[in-house]
């Protein structure tokens, strides 16, 4: 199989994966959707990786270490505020 070396959660990847290679590789236990499931993965990843480096791109804007440290702070409960409400409206809706 040929790819990056580098193992899943060390992003970003310096090569891009040959997926005609992985693809030939497992044909003889290819599932039907197994295509769609790694679109999907993928697209959830690339989300998550430009949401974290929206964040990370902040928090390097910031002018003294102390300020990354109060930003960061900031980002986390901005982001638990959302969870939480976010929360709330799927319990009103179940």
């Amino acid at each position: 199989m040929t790819g990056p070396t580098k193992r899943p959660g060390q992003w970003p990847a310096s090569e891009p994966v040959d997926l005609d290679a992985i693809a030939g590789a497992s044909a003889a236990v290819d599932t039907p959707g197994e295509d769609e499931l790694y679109v999907q993965r993928a697209a959830e990843r690339a989300l998550h990786e430009m949401v974290l480096g929206s964040i990370q791109h902040d928090l390097r804007q910031q002018p003294t270490p102390l300020s990354v440290l109060t930003a960061a702070r900031n980002w986390c409960t901005r982001i638990t505020a959302a969870a939480d409400e976010i929360a709330r409206e799927k319990r009103a809706a179940a």
